[in-house]
């Protein structure tokens, strides 16, 4: 049970609830807030007054009820100013995928999804002519392919966003920077 302390009754020792606490005579609320509908009670107890510090007189508020967390469950999530405005920001996205077959690489514009160039080490072309599929040639060959295609379709500049743990090495290191070298700028 809750208690509030007055200045009044501080010097008692029991908790003794107001008249009008459980009856009808209370005053009438002079706003229409939930904190007003409350009746006004005093009840003491043997305290300190001035340790106490009350925002509403009379309202008890717990510091986390299940009301609070639907709240915040209902409340839409709103992204970041970056998250927003990125794909705006740097519209083409390369994305690449290795296969234990195939090294698949694409570029594509983020706010439309529309591809605007695609290599693979699966396509008939290269198929019959690489030796290997996966290994590093192949790595710079997808590379020159997505740079060329690119300028065709007036794309100069792209980003790349490794995944959460992702490295920048190896293959992947490869085929980045076999696109740098042949004119296309990475943001």
């Amino acid at each position: 049970m809750a208690c509030i302390t007055t200045a009044a009754a501080a010097s008692s020792s029991l908790l003794i609830p107001s008249s009008g606490f459980f009856g009808k005579n209370y005053e009438k609320p002079s706003s229409l807030s939930w904190v007003s509908s409350f009746p006004q009670s005093k009840i003491s107890i043997n305290a300190d007054p001035s340790t106490i510090i009350l925002k509403h007189p009379g309202v008890v508020q717990a510091a986390w009820t299940r009301r609070n967390r639907d709240k915040i469950a209902k409340k839409p999530s709103r992204k970041s100013w970056k998250q927003r405005t990125d794909m705006y920001m740097r519209p083409f996205l390369l994305n690449v995928f290795f296969s234990k077959r195939f090294v698949h690489a694409k570029v594509v514009h983020r706010a439309t999804s529309k591809v605007i160039s695609v290599a693979s080490t699966n396509a008939k072309d290269l198929r019959n002519t690489l030796p290997s599929l996966t290994d590093n040639e192949a790595c710079r060959v997808i590379g020159r392919l997505i740079a060329e295609r690119s300028m065709d379709a007036d794309v100069f500049a792209m980003a790349y966003e490794p995944k959460k743990d992702g490295r920048i090495e190896g293959k992947l290191g490869i085929i980045l920077d076999t696109i740098k070298e042949n004119g296309i700028i990475f943001v």
